[in-house]
């Protein structure tokens, strides 16, 4: 693909005064008009447009989705931070805040008005920087770059494993058992024995449920997709009730693929339940229903589902020589560097590295790769469908199981339990976001690194047998995953102007996905 072609499908962006990108939470211009211009451009009437409809309703989200993908990603961006109303749903907490915390622990979430209010680090992004009372030593709310191929690797690893299982219990049927190792992408998630009855033995299992679903959302591993994380965080934290058809279907035994392509299965899976039960069901009794149309959660999937994949910022011959060793003492036996996606669903790709030279104002450079393909005769503007091939994610450094680091990462429950096992923690970005720990808990990325335990004793100590010096090249290549601020990027879409006037508060680019089609009366 050309790069001609490349930026005439993307478009670019001309960033001037009243037209720069969303900042860490917004409300609209029609909220609070200002000579600026600045904050989102569209109603929230405006954003939940025509409703769901189908991929022949204009300004519906299955059109806009179909047909204008980038449309859709900048949407769910204005979406992801905007400051939600009183008036429009936000609000009360669960309960008001009273009730068995042990038993809903979504009551000590606080209370939010927007998702940047808690994802919002680096300015401009779906980052990290909330920190919520759901157990009583608190959870640090992570970041949310890559989170689309985070749910596209355990998706997939979880049918491979599934595809295993149902091949051995079809080889044990009437004769005898029949043990089985259970791999996928290179990852052992350790042996499950099955019995001529097909009743499956677990005891061996490692690092994954026994229904064998990797649940890659919230350290603990609870919760399967994109969009029950969504839903389930606009009621937790913000207050707002969405009913969402997708959701009720496969809660109740239902399979559904959403608009983003992620299949729910009711049948092999247990499905979240929306909290509101129809679009007229008022359940937290605000006055206020249908807070959340389903138009709004298909646009902040798909806007997660794409959402951009962390950074690797600058590289020395100390941070090389301390990426070595972090292979050399056997880190990357759970932090496992680089995992295969065999069908992507995202529409685009974003590759965002150090370059002095075009990275004009944080030394980043950002390049944007379409990964979607026109279908012929469906209509103008037409059809665009993911091409859906193999995808190499890089630098992602984890291995989607559950462990056990030992008891200075056990965390407390309100009911006086503890949890022992947490997902491994995906490195990429780490540069970036201190404090660590499901918790908070290490200062540094060296307390962190001191504080595994269990499982990953070993690691640590020969960690702690390596010099000073090499100690902080270790911790110099980690530095160098970084998350980064989109709107002060420069991108092969914008890369921006170091001569503009009054720089580098204008001029310094960015890296929005801009819609298709952009018509100047239609602004995200």
């Amino acid at each position: 693909m050309s790069l001609f072609f490349l930026f005439l499908v993307l478009g670019t962006l001309s960033f001037v005064k009243g037209l720069s990108g969303a900042q860490a939470q917004e409300t609209d211009i029609f909220q609070h008009p200002n000579s600026e211009q600045a904050g989102i451009k569209k109603s929230l009437e405006q954003q939940i447009g025509a409703g769901r409809g189908d991929i022949n309703t204009p300004d519906s989200s299955l059109y806009i989705i179909n047909r204008d993908p980038f449309r859709s990603i900048r949407r769910g961006r204005n979406l992801f931070q905007r400051k939600f109303t009183i008036s429009q749903g936000m609000g009360p907490r669960n309960g008001d805040g009273f009730g068995d915390i042990s038993a809903d622990a979504s009551l000590g979430a606080g209370l939010a008005d927007s998702c940047a209010a808690c994802h919002g680090r680096p300015r401009s992004s779906a980052g990290f920087g909330g920190d919520v009372f759901t157990r009583p030593d608190s959870r640090d709310a992570p970041h949310l770059f890559g989170l689309g191929l985070i749910e596209m690797l355990a998706d997939e690893i979880t049918q491979d494993l599934r595809k295993i299982r149902d091949q051995a219990i079809a080889r044990a049927k009437g004769g005898r058992g029949v043990e089985v190792s259970l791999k996928s992408k290179g990852i052992s998630y350790g042996k499950i024995r099955v019995n001529p009855d097909g009743s499956v033995d677990p005891s061996h299992l490692e690092g994954v449920d026994p229904d064998l679903r990797v649940r890659p959302f919230f350290h603990h591993g609870g919760t399967i997709s994109i969009r029950e994380f969504v839903v389930g965080a606009l009621n937790g934290e913000m207050g707002m009730e969405a009913f969402d058809p997708d959701l009720a279907k496969a809660a109740d035994g239902e399979e559904v693929v959403t608009p983003s392509g992620m299949v729910l299965n009711g049948k092999t899976d247990t499905i979240e339940t929306p909290p509101a039960f129809s679009e007229s069901d008022d359940s937290d009794r605000d006055g206020v229903a249908n807070e959340v149309p389903v138009s709004l959660v298909d646009h902040l999937e798909f806007y997660l589902l794409n959402y951009f994949k962390p950074a690797i910022g600058r590289e020395t011959k100390d941070s090389q020589r301390g990426q070595r060793l972090f292979k050399d003492i056997q880190c990357t036996s759970c932090h496992i560097q680089n995992l295969v996606i065999e069908k992507d669903r995202r529409v685009a790709d974003v590759e965002t590295t150090y370059d002095r030279r075009r990275g004009i104002f944080n030394d980043l450079f950002a390049v944007a790769t379409p990964l979607f393909q026109e279908v012929q005769g469906s209509g103008s503007p037409s059809v665009k469908k993911p091409k859906g091939q193999r995808f190499v994610v890089k630098n992602i450094y984890a291995d989607f199981k559950r462990h056990d680091l030992g008891s200075t990462y056990w965390e407390r429950n309100f009911d006086g339990s503890l949890t022992k096992e947490f997902m491994t923690e995906p490195l990429w970005g780490v540069g970036t976001t201190a404090p660590y720990g499901h918790d908070g808990r290490s200062i540094d990325l060296w307390s962190v690194i001191m504080r595994h335990g269990g499982e990953a004793k070993d690691a640590r100590d020969r960690f702690a047998r390596l010099s000073e010096e090499q100690q902080g090249q270790i911790i110099d290549f980690l530095q160098t995953l970084v998350l980064f601020p989109p709107d002060d990027t420069a991108s092969n879409l914008n890369p921006g102007d170091s001569q503009a006037q009054n720089f580098p508060q204008y001029g310094h680019g960015n890296i929005a996905l801009p819609a298709l089609f952009n018509n100047p009366s239609d602004v995200e």
